[in-house]
């Protein structure tokens, strides 16, 4: 395995500078990357060497994934770590890092598109006998077919974009008749946001509670999770605030849910850090929401 002595930090602001403050208390040396506007900013300032990658907007500077390998390669780095948001959760980031012979520090790109495709990762998780929210296990074609799904599954519903997330392409529907025309916003702002259009649904559960669990897994096969946090205080599907411990959880569904975010993990063949995310109903019951294939923004909390 190659020794990493030398980490590029494909992002900026916060999270770069935590980055680059963990590569010097771990002795390795630490590379930012900065757009022309960001000269000036504090992860440039912190970290060991500095490199402008392009012009102010992010399509022309901290998303121009050759550009960012390039850097890597000619400041003589041997990884990457993209931090969160920006190239993240952008399966073409390790797939070129792969290609490139540097290490993402992050899952492959295989089981970072699995796990960003909400069906898929449905179909995944149902297999291994994780806990799903009842609905359609494909994206929805037409009309049609999205409205015998919500009469089998029951209103009210939620429409969901497949590639989506951060509550672009969501609706809630809570008859036949607000079907059509949610159906339509829905794929378009799916088109918009993702350059997918594919929308599937699930039953909409009534003020749920949102609860997840932080996950490492390394590349021999071993996943631990560190507890939950909780995060249903949201605004348009947007967390708001985290805390940790849950206080609704007891020991018993503590142990039940962490199992299952195990499972979840080992099913799709995810590495590195990450977070498994559920919903609990009224009823106590939990399901399988998402993976996110990427250090968590609130992960602060977990370390607390």
């Amino acid at each position: 395995m190659t020794d990493i002595n030398k980490i590029l930090i494909a992002n900026r602001g916060e999270i770069a500078v935590r980055i680059a403050r963990a590569c010097h208390e771990t002795g390795i040396t630490s590379v930012a990357v900065f757009s022309e506007a960001d000269r000036s900013a504090k992860h440039v300032r912190y970290a060991d060497e500095a490199y402008e990658i392009g012009p102010a907007p992010s399509v022309e500077s901290y998303l121009v994934i050759d550009r960012i390998i390039e850097t890597a390669w000619q400041s003589g780095c041997q990884a990457i770590h993209p931090g969160y948001g920006f190239l993240a959760e952008n399966p073409a980031l390790p797939a070129a890092c792969a290609a490139a012979g540097l290490i993402f520090i992050g899952p492959d790109s295989k089981s970072m598109a699995l796990l960003g495709n909400k069906t898929e990762a449905r179909k995944v998780m149902e297999k291994a006998g994780v806990p799903i929210i009842p609905g359609a296990m494909e994206p929805l074609q037409s009309e049609a077919e999205a409205l015998a799904a919500a009469a089998e599954t029951g209103y009210p519903v939620l429409l969901k974009a497949a590639a989506g997330g951060g509550g672009k392409g969501v609706r809630v529907v809570h008859s036949k008749e607000e079907l059509p025309s949610a159906f339509t916003r829905a794929g378009a702002e799916a088109l918009s946001a993702f350059g997918n259009p594919d929308v599937f649904l699930e039953k909409y559960l009534i003020e749920p509670r949102h609860v997840e669990i932080q996950i490492l897994a390394d590349n021999y096969g071993n996943v631990i999770h560190l507890n939950e946090r909780e995060c249903s205080v949201q605004r348009r599907y947007q967390k708001l605030i985290e805390e940790s411990p849950c206080c609704m959880l007891d020991s018993a569904m503590r142990e039940r849910m962490g199992r299952a975010a195990i499972t979840a993990v080992k099913a799709s063949g995810y590495t590195n850090a990450g977070t498994v995310e559920f919903l609990v109903d009224s009823s106590g019951d939990f399901y399988f929401l998402e993976v996110n294939t990427r250090l968590q923004v609130e992960h602060p909390v977990t370390e607390l």
